[in-house]
């Protein structure tokens, strides 16, 4: 009964709230405040730096181990989402599987459409999505392609040829 008692009182006075969660903390919202400013000042520091020290042009194939593959990751060479992909297609494959499961009992065709045509319209998505990383690998190949054929210097050297058109002075009549 006494732990009620001052229960109640500590209510009265504000000290406790039926239903403060840490929401409204000020000084807690405060204190995450300025750390997001400086997270935000420190992010914006580092990556300018690390851009402009680890991931020069000149450092490309610099490295070895984990600090290329390091480099090659933050530098976009190679892509995850690929791996990505292919796991999320197989979680969301299975899945749709398993719950055209639960549909048997209620009706075989439902089953059966949710199975043959969820499966079908997972992979369309699935298919797409590798088409853009196809176009988007593809045209990176010939942009590189290109600018290597671009920017050697060419083994063949023109020969300036010389002709001397003589002008027909004659008189035409």
């Amino acid at each position: 009964m006494k732990l009620f008692v001052e229960f109640g009182r500590m209510m009265s006075k504000g000290e406790i709230s039926m239903y403060n969660y840490g929401i409204g903390n000020v000084r807690g919202g405060t204190e995450a405040g300025i750390w997001v400013v400086i997270s935000a000042v420190l992010a914006v520091i580092g990556g300018i730096l690390l851009y402009f020290t680890f991931l020069k042009k000149s450092n490309d194939g610099k490295f070895k181990g984990f600090a290329g593959w390091m480099y090659d990751f933050l530098t976009f060479k190679k892509m995850l989402i690929e791996n990505l992909l292919k796991v999320l297609y197989l979680i969301c494959s299975l899945f749709v599987t398993l719950a055209s499961f639960a549909e048997i009992g209620t009706s075989f065709l439902g089953f059966f459409i949710t199975l043959v045509f969820g499966n079908l319209l997972i992979r369309i998505v699935y298919e797409f999505s590798l088409i853009l990383l196809v176009i988007c690998r593809n045209t990176t190949d010939i942009n590189t392609k290109l600018s290597a054929k671009c920017c050697k210097p060419e083994e063949k050297k023109v020969q300036v040829v010389e002709t001397k058109v003589e002008a027909n002075t004659e008189n035409v009549e």
